[in-house]
């Protein structure tokens, strides 16, 4: 089964991610990546950098990040496929992340379901 691991650290990272932090997550994508459970996965911009866009009576409007209204921080996200959500969930309190803040996972809809 397929699941998208949301990444959201409970702080901001003013500049570069600390060293530690970078050879964490490396060691974990290595470790994922060679178990043949990790699909894919990368790192996001920060929110300021970020574009919202919706679309009202016909008309598209974009808005620029950052958002007043999100409350996390969205980091990064990694795409895994797994035997069952227990696996899952071994894997994502493996992430560096999860010391510092939330690793959320939400299994993927096949567009058959």
């Amino acid at each position: 089964m397929k699941y998208m691991l949301l990444i959201r650290p409970d702080i901001e990272f003013d500049g570069p991610v600390p060293a530690e932090m970078v050879a964490a997550t490396e060691a974990w994508v290595a470790e994922m990546t060679a178990r043949g459970v990790r699909l894919h996965g990368d790192a996001l911009r920060p929110a300021r950098e970020g574009t919202g866009v919706s679309r009202r009576q016909g008309r598209v409007v974009t808005t620029d990040g950052p958002y007043a209204e999100a409350k996390e921080q969205m980091g990064g996200y990694d795409l895994i496929d797994c035997r069952d959500l227990d696996e899952a969930i071994e894997i994502a309190s493996k992430h560096p992340v999860a010391e510092i803040g939330t690793v959320e996972i939400r299994a993927v809809k096949a567009m058959t379901d």
